[in-house]
C-alpha cells in the first residue's frame, strides 16, 4: 500500500497488518490485529473516509481479478455476515463514484446491490454505525473485517467481454415485449395455488424463450454470424448447493448453454450467448422459487416426523426436481424446434420470420460448438462431477411430483429409483 500522511498512513499499515495475518495463524493474532486497527480508526473517527481511500485500492484490485460487485457482496454474505456484505456494498459504491461501470451489465449489479444508496463519503464511518446500530469499536471492526476479505480474495476467471452496445431495433422491441410475456408468465407460475396452471405457465415461458432464441440464432445466421458467447455468474446459496447447482445445470443445458461450479466461491458460471443466457437468469431463478415453495409445502405436510426434517429427504427432493425438471425443459426445447421445422413445411416459420427452418440445425450445432469452445478456454482445467446421491425414496418421489406439476404434461413416467444426474463441470 503506498504511503500516506496523518491518518490514511497509520491507518493504511494497520489495514495491511490485519490482511496479512494468515489463516493459519492463531485466532488471537487475528483479534489483536483487529483491535490495533479498529482502535486506531475510533481516534480518527473524523476522518474515517481515508479508510475509503485505502480500500478503492482493494475494490479496483478485485476488478482487475474477475471479480464483479456480485460476485463480491455475495462472499462477504457467505464467508461473514449479512452486515458484513452491507459493508461491502458500501465500499464497493465508494470506489464507483470515481469510476464510472464498464458495462451496462455491471451497472445493473451495482443497482440490484442497492450501491446508489450508500453512504457518501464524508458521513463515513459514522452512518454505516448509525445503519447497523453498532456502537464505534463494533463498526471499526466490521468495516476492517470486510476490508481483509477484500484483500484476500484470489484471482478468478475473468469473464468474456459482454456483446457491444448497438442502436435498438424493432426487433429489439419485439423482443422485450416477448420477455416481459415470459416474466409474467413466471410471476403467475411462482404464485399460483393450482400445480396444473404453474404447469402450464412455466411450459409456455420455456417455449417461449426457445423460439426466440431459434429467433435471434437464425437471424445472426443472416448477417453473417457476428455473435459470440459470453458469460455470467450465478449465486448458488447454501444449503444444498449441490443440488442447486443441479437445477441450473438442468435449465443451462435446455437453453443450450454449459455451466460451470465454482463450489469454493458460491457461484456457477453460465456460458452460451446473450438471449439463452438471459433466459437461463429468469427461468432458474422462477423455479429456484417454486422449488424452495413445494420443498416447504412437502415438509409441512410431513409435520414434524422424522422424513419430514432431514437433510436427507430435502437434498433428495431438490436432486428429483432438479432432474425431472432437466427432462422437462429439454422436451419443451425439442418441441419448439420441431414446430420450427415442421412449421418450414409450409413456408416461413413464425418465429424466425424470413429465415427457413432448413437452415436451423446446422446453425444451432455451430452455435453449441462455439459454447463448448468458449467454455473450454474460459475453463481449460474442468473437471466433471456427479450430483450427490438421493438417499430418501420419498424425497425423491415428492420432488419429481413438484417437479411435473412446475413444468410440463402431468402423468409422466414413474420417478426411476437412482438420480442419473447428467454431470456438472467444476472449476
Amino acid at each position: 500500500m503506498p504511503p500516506r500522511d496523518g491518518a490514511g498512513e497509520r491507518l493504511g499499515a494497520l489495514l495491511g497488518a490485519v490482511i496479512a495475518v494468515s489463516p493459519q495463524d492463531p485466532p488471537a493474532v487475528l483479534t489483536e490485529a483487529l483491535d490495533r486497527a479498529a482502535s486506531a480508526l475510533i481516534r480518527h473517527w473524523a476522518e474515517g473516509a481515508a479508510l475509503l481511500t485505502l480500500t478503492d485500492a482493494l475494490i479496483a484490485r478485485l476488478w482487475t481479478s474477475g471479480w464483479q460487485p456480485a460476485d463480491v457482496e455475495r462472499m462477504a454474505r457467505r464467508d461473514l455476515t449479512p452486515r458484513h456484505a452491507r459493508i461491502a456494498v458500501d465500499l464497493i459504491a465508494s470506489e464507483a463514484r470515481r469510476h464510472p461501470a464498464p458495462s451496462a451489465r455491471w451497472q445493473a449489479q451495482l443497482d440490484a446491490l442497492g450501491a446508489a444508496e450508500a453512504p457518501p463519503a464524508d458521513a463515513f464511518p459514522q452512518a454505516v454505525a448509525e445503519r447497523e446500530r453498532t456502537d464505534r469499536f463494533t463498526t471499526a471492526t466490521l468495516l476492517f473485517e470486510t476490508a481483509r476479505l477484500l484483500g484476500r480474495l484470489p484471482r478468478i476467471q475473468p469473464l468474456s467481454a459482454p456483446r457491444a452496445q448497438r442502436t435498438p431495433g424493432r426487433r429489439d422491441r419485439l423482443a422485450d415485449r416477448m420477455l416481459e410475456r415470459v416474466r409474467a408468465l413466471l410471476a403467475k407460475a411462482e404464485s399460483t395455488e393450482f400445480p396444473e396452471e404453474a404447469e402450464a405457465l412455466t411450459a409456455k415461458a420455456q417455449q417461449l424463450m426457445a423460439l426466440h432464441s431459434i429467433d435471434a440464432a437464425l437471424l445472426d445466421a443472416e448477417s453473417g454470424g457476428g455473435e459470440v458467447p459470453e458469460a455470467i455468474r450465478i449465486g448458488v446459496d447454501a444449503p444444498y448447493e449441490a443440488a442447486k447447482a443441479a437445477l441450473l445445470n438442468a435449465v443451462g443445458g435446455a437453453n443450450r448453454c454449459t455451466v460451470v461450479w465454482s463450489q469454493q466461491f458460491g457461484f456457477c458460471t453460465v456460458v452460451g450467448f446473450a438471449v439463452d443466457l438471459e433466459a437461463v437468469e429468469l427461468l432458474h431463478t422462477s423455479l429456484l422459487v417454486q422449488a424452495t415453495a413445494a420443498l416447504t409445502e412437502a415438509t409441512r405436510r410431513r409435520g414434524s416426523g422424522r422424513h419430514g426434517r432431514t437433510r436427507a429427504f430435502r437434498q433428495s427432493f431438490l436432486l428429483a426436481y432438479a432432474h425431472r425438471i432437466a427432462q422437462r425443459l429439454a422436451a419443451a426445447t425439442a418441441d419448439a424446434t420441431s414446430a420450427v421445422l415442421a412449421d418450414d413445411a409450409d413456408g416461413p416459420a413464425d418465429s424466425a420470420d424470413s429465415a427457413g427452418g432448413s437452415d436451423l440445425l446446422p446453425v444451432l450445432a455451430a452455435r453449441e460448438a462455439a459454447v463448448r469452445e468458449s467454455a473450454d478456454r474460459l475453463f481449460p482445467d474442468t473437471t466433471s462431477t456427479r450430483m450427490p446421491t438421493a438417499r430418501d425414496w420419498d424425497g425423491w418421489v415428492e420432488g419429481t411430483t413438484a417437479a411435473d406439476r412446475a413444468t410440463l404434461t402431468p402423468g409422466g413416467p414413474d420417478a426411476p429409483a437412482q438420480p442419473p444426474h447428467r454431470p456438472a463441470r467444476r472449476s
